[in-house]
């Protein structure tokens, strides 16, 4: 038999130099992230805090109606007739009469002047109280809005709907 002879590469000079452009080629495919990665990898969502809301004002609103034949009405000329709401309430008259009205305050207050028909007038009722009011036209038509001081939880629509 004869014997063959295998001869180390090592003798090789360019070996080493091989071998580290080898591993350096390695290093950087693995550094980058070169693997065959079948997910992707996200950043995990950092959670940012969740902002409070601010509350919205409520703006409170109530209607007096001045119906048709107002001035032969009397104390009841303005529907309703009376009306009770809390201090910041602004209250709106709508003239749906075919003559022209004001509402006018008893004491100081107010004075819509003319309201002609389909018109209206709206006034807020800053002070607690109980304010007398007729037109100045027809002195008969009378009404009169009582104020009561806010409270501090405020009126839901649904509650000022009932009033």
């Amino acid at each position: 038999m004869r014997r063959t002879t295998v001869t180390l590469a090592l003798e090789d000079p360019m070996l080493p130099l091989r071998l580290a452009i080898a591993f350096a080629l390695l290093l950087s495919a693995t550094a980058c992230g070169g693997g065959d990665s079948s997910t992707p990898t996200s950043p995990s969502p950092t959670q940012s805090p969740t902002p409070t809301p601010t509350p919205t004002p409520t703006i409170v609103s109530s209607s007096v109606v001045i119906p048709v034949g107002a001035e032969f009405l009397g104390n009841r000329a303005f529907a309703p007739a009376e009306l009770a709401i809390q201090t910041g309430t602004t209250v709106t008259w709508t003239n749906t009469d075919r003559d022209s009205h004001t509402t006018t305050s008893d004491g100081p207050g107010w004075n819509s002047g003319t309201i002609s028909p389909g018109r209206g007038f709206s006034f807020t009722f800053q002070t607690p109280g109980t304010f007398p009011y007729h037109c100045s036209f027809h002195p008969g038509m009378v009404g009169r809005v009582v104020v009561a001081a806010a409270a501090a939880v405020p009126v839901t629509s649904a509650e000022q709907g009932r009033r």
